[in-house]
């Protein structure tokens, strides 16, 4: 959605016609075919042969029939395959402008995500199933090495030809340990898709799924089936004892007669030329295609935008776009659009999505499957879905919305679990912002309780609706905080942002209270904005409403630019992301830092003293969503918490980046959760599990939504309190001054003078 981007038919005329990456895809696929048909020919005319006793006869015992035939067939089908995949391209090519362009900036960080991709970084991230793909893919690719080796050295006059000898004793070795390391994965994944189907998998098995294991299979079979009968009718010549599986196997059939020998021989070489046919057949138009789309992906990963931050539009008061928000097809990136092919089905998404867990509408696998069937069936040609469909389902327009429903989408807390999980990078949660956007301005189509919180942020400046005057109330009372007026220059090194939470909620204004008393132990006078502060607009931007988000965010960054603001502290995540990866988009570029980072510099520096705090507790934390996946803030927090004496910290099951979300992402604080299980009070069961007394929160709606959640579950605070992160540490300075004073201060040991159970 740049308005950068010139659509006059003056500059359309006057732009250099570039090829398409759809015509390099068909130039690619006719050279390598065009390769293959030469490499068949040319050792006919050279008639080169390697005379070392100690080698391979390259279509040994292959008639000149079969040898015509496969190097007809094959570059046949390498050609057939491009067109098949330049016409998935095309696809992409309908999509919007997407700036990925590689550059000396970005080569490196962009060759790190690829590598990460193809040596299966990603994928073990689960062990179990990474190992098992890793086997299959490195074990395929051996495989294909070695006969890329055997046909390099097919194509070499006899003094530069290499394989004898010793080199072919090792190669013979290493081609059946890849054999073995391929067969190995396969006969994993069909126990691990059809035996012990876990849920991701076993909902989304297609037929499909057992042609290309099948087919795989086929070719590792068929490999060392050809291998066993060419050794035995070789007469099980003593060098190819290198080949561990195929000479064992060959030693079987010895004794039968040549003529059977060689029969079976050329049988099963016939099979295996076969099945790998059958694997060139559904390589472009089956989900096989991520071979090949997955590792491009994963080397685009990177963008020109944070990684908290959403697509930026245009300002809509100026902009002459008729629709916004992703409708249709052509409204996704072709970056997005390519998302959808490189899609491997593997469900990691569905298995950590707390929407799906709690029985809402979303998947967020379904969201890319679907997107992916109305590109493919709206395409020019129309080519095969991203995963085989029941005939029930079709396609009659290029709308996402012909196969995704408004209840899938408002069920996303934008936790971003799906993004972070996903082993080939898809970005998921974009295409739920960006449908959420159409929803939201064309068509007003959003929840009810959604609509009162746009009119108390449009008509209040707080999603809460309370009366801005109100919002420095918390601070009566509290020495060092002074309240600046906007048309005053900012004294300070900081603006502390208190957010709409911590100035109108009863439990977060505590916090705010909490954290005015720490930083005034540090030394540090807090200047706040009180009534001028305005609500930043994370929750209308991740609901969709774009242009109440620029309603909001455009007077703030006027203001804030207007004091000098240079430095902001947040306490809520929210805020911390707009103001630090979105306020940009708008004219707004400051040094944002969260509360749980601040304290954890001054602690480090000795600034904030934390030498009495104590607490002697289980205590557990609870990631934020948007502080943490959003940001990848996880260890100032946990340190912060860490500096209690006294305390015992238990990690919940579900922490760090697979941490499960609060359910009020997204606007989801808003919306009343009537389907399913309460997210948030799966949480806090969760919590509960852990045996902790205290349970830490750095984030306002995750304070609300897991002290609701405790409660819920019948737990009052003096049995499990509840607090943010900042409540914790006065609760613990005051307890253990209150020792100190009493004369129960916790022992020091050794010379260091580290106070025991730091």
């Amino acid at each position: 959605m740049s308005t950068a981007v010139d659509t006059s038919s003056d500059a359309a005329e006057k732009a250099p016609q570039r090829v398409k990456p759809h015509q390099l895809a068909l130039v690619l696929g006719v050279a390598v075919g065009l390769f293959t048909l030469i490499s068949g020919i040319l050792p006919q005319i050279t008639g080169w042969e390697n005379d070392n006793a100690v080698h391979r006869t390259v279509f040994g015992n292959i008639p000149g029939p079969l040898q015509i035939a496969f190097y007809t067939v094959m570059p046949v089908m390498i050609i057939w395959g491009a067109v098949m995949f330049s016409h998935r391209m095309k696809n992409w090519e309908r999509g919007a402008p997407s700036k990925r362009r590689t550059t000396a900036k970005n080569a490196k960080t962009r060759l790190k995500d690829f590598r990460a991709g193809v040596y299966m970084q990603t994928l073990l991230r689960d062990a179990g199933a990474g190992l098992m793909h890793s086997m299959i893919y490195f074990g395929f690719l051996g495989l294909l090495g070695v006969t890329t080796v055997l046909e390099i050295d097919h194509q070499l006059p006899e003094e530069l030809k290499f394989l004898h000898g010793d080199v072919y004793r090792g190669y013979v070795a290493f081609g059946d340990l890849m054999g073995l390391i391929f067969m190995g994965g396969i006969v994993w994944a069909i126990v691990r898709r059809y035996v012990q189907r876990p849920y991701r998998i076993r909902i989304k098995s297609k037929p499909e799924h057992a042609v290309i294991l099948g087919t795989f299979f086929a070719i590792g079979l068929t490999g060392f089936g050809a291998e066993m009968f060419r050794i035995a009718q070789e007469g099980l010549p003593s060098y190819e004892r290198w080949s561990f599986i195929g000479y064992p196997l060959a030693d079987l059939v010895d004794g039968w007669s040549q003529s059977s020998l060689d029969t079976w021989h050329q049988w099963w070489w016939i099979a295996h030329v076969v099945s790998f046919i059958v694997f060139l057949a559904i390589l472009p138009i089956t989900m096989l295609r991520h071979i090949f789309t997955s590792p491009l992906n994963m080397y685009l990963k990177d963008k020109d935008r944070p990684k908290g931050a959403m697509r930026p539009m245009p300002n809509l008061m100026e902009t002459e776009l008729e629709s916004f928000g992703a409708s249709v097809v052509e409204d996704f990136t072709w970056k997005q659009l390519l998302d959808l092919d490189a899609c491997t089905m593997c469900g990691r998404c569905t298995s950590v999505c707390p929407a799906h867990a709690t029985g809402k509408p979303l998947d967020p696998r379904e969201i890319v499957l679907k997107s992916g069937e109305v590109m493919a069936a709206t395409g020019t040609p129309a080519v095969s879905p991203p995963l085989g469909t029941v005939k029930e389902i079709t396609v009659n327009a290029n709308s996402l919305f012909e196969r995704i429903t408004p209840e899938e989408l408002w069920a996303c807390t934008t936790c971003k679990a799906c993004d972070e999980i996903c082993p080939v990078n898809i970005e998921i949660t974009d295409k739920i912002f960006d449908m959420r956007r159409y929803l939201s301005l064309m068509e007003s189509n959003f929840p009810a309780e959604l609509g009162n919180a746009y009119r108390a942020m449009e008509n209040q400046g707080n999603p809460w609706g309370l009366n801005q005057g109100e919002r420095a109330d918390w601070a009566e009372g509290i020495e060092g905080v002074q309240i600046v007026d906007p048309g005053d220059s900012l004294e300070s090194e900081y603006l502390y942002w208190v957010g709409c939470a911590g100035s109108f909620d009863d439990k977060n204004k505590k916090v705010t209270q909490a954290m005015a008393n720490l930083l005034r132990r540090a030394g540090i006078d807090v200047a706040i904005l009180g009534p001028s502060e305005m609500c930043t607009g994370d929750s209308a931007r991740r609901s969709g409403n774009e242009y109440l988000f620029q309603m909001l965010a455009q007077p703030n960054v006027e203001m804030l630019n207007g004091m000098g603001v240079k430095k902001i502290i947040t306490q809520c995540p929210h805020c911390f992301n707009t103001l630090l990866n979105e306020y940009p988009q708008v004219g707004g570029h400051y040094e944002v830092i969260h509360h749980t980072q601040l304290l954890e510099q001054l602690i480090e520096s000795g600034q904030l003293d934390v030498s009495q705090a104590t607490l002697d507790e289980r205590i557990t934390y609870h990631d934020s969503c948007y502080l943490g996946r959003h940001n990848d803030v996880y260890v100032a927090p946990r340190k912060v918490v860490g500096s209690i004496k006294g305390v015992e910290v238990v990690e919940m099951q579900r922490n760090g980046t697979q941490g499960m979300c609060c359910g009020a992402g997204g606007a989801r604080m808003w919306m009343e959760e009537t389907t399913g299980v309460k997210v948030n009070d799966e949480r806090a069961n969760e919590a509960l599990s852990t045996g902790a007394s205290r349970v830490a929160t750095a984030c306002p709606f995750c304070y609300i939504m897991m002290d609701d959640g405790v409660k819920g579950a019948g737990v009052e605070d003096d049995q499990v309190k509840v607090a943010d992160i900042a409540i914790h540490l006065v609760d613990a300075l005051e307890q253990g001054e209150a020792a100190f004073h009493a004369g129960e201060a916790p022992l020091l040991h050794g010379e260091s003078g580290i106070p025991s159970g730091s």
